[in-house]
């Protein structure tokens, strides 16, 4: 479903992708982990057509969206539904118009049939009842249940969720890691999850990619990563910060 081929991306002198590479199977979900300002939304961006790469390729079901045209683009993104960090709600608007928000920009469907649709999308994130609240009622954990239900009214091939449980307490976040697996198996999704979140990574990832100094420093299954002694992957997902004498 995602394939990427020796992606790179500098911005003037800082390199920030130096050859990355690697694919997604449909219906797989993968987490993709590594250090704050190491790329990791970068090349989320890459993959719906946000940034061009200075090389390499990014193909998504087969196509590579390289060098599509932005009318090409949109073709191409209305394979995607995406989870934003903050959720990115139009505070003006209800729940019901926030989940509704792309779909009828983009189609001619009559309000009845709308309504059943933000009503089943509702009931899959368990938020029934909440379509006339404005975004500033809801809880943190309730904002990103809407903004995932507006990834989804579309029924996306693929979703991407840019860490999904910042700013959330251990509870809300299991519960949006147990969303994210229930859209996933009801609706047959790709999922790629970027996340800092160790705990959501061990839950809710198939395969974990390891994004280090530019490139897939390592790609495995939860069981392997966290139980590598590679010093890099050790530390990282244990929380361990390099020796004192490694800064200087």
């Amino acid at each position: 479903m995602i394939e990427v081929r020796n992606l790179k991306k500098s911005f003037g002198s800082n390199s920030i992708l130096d050859g990355v590479s690697f694919r997604v199977e449909p219906g797989e979900s993968v987490v993709i982990i590594g250090r704050s300002g190491g790329g990791k939304s970068v090349l989320l961006k890459h993959l719906i057509g946000l940034l061009t790469p200075d090389a390499g390729q990014v193909l998504i079901d087969g196509e590579d969206i390289c060098c599509l045209n932005e009318r090409q683009l949109l073709r191409v993104r209305k394979k995607f539904g995406m989870l934003f960090q903050g959720a990115a709600l139009f505070d003006s608007l209800t729940v019901a118009e926030n989940v509704a928000f792309a779909l009828s920009r983009e189609h001619k469907i009559p309000p009845q049939e709308m309504r059943r649709k933000v009503t089943e999308v509702l009931d899959m994130v368990e938020l029934s009842g909440t379509e006339e609240k404005k975004p500033s009622e809801l809880s943190g954990g309730m904002r990103k249940r809407v903004g995932l239900a507006r990834a989804i009214i579309y029924q996306p091939q693929i979703v991407l969720y840019d860490e999904p449980t910042t700013g959330l307490d251990p509870v809300v976040s299991d519960s949006i890691d147990q969303l994210i697996l229930r859209v996933r198996d009801r609706l047959k999704v790709t999922s790629v999850v970027v996340t800092h979140d160790m705990r959501s990574a061990r839950q809710v990832g198939q395969r974990i990619l390891m994004l280090h100094e530019g490139k897939i420093y390592f790609s495995g299954t939860p069981e392997e990563i966290f139980s590598s002694t590679d010093p890099v992957v050790h530390r990282f997902v244990n929380g361990i910060s390099m020796p004192k004498e490694h800064y200087f």
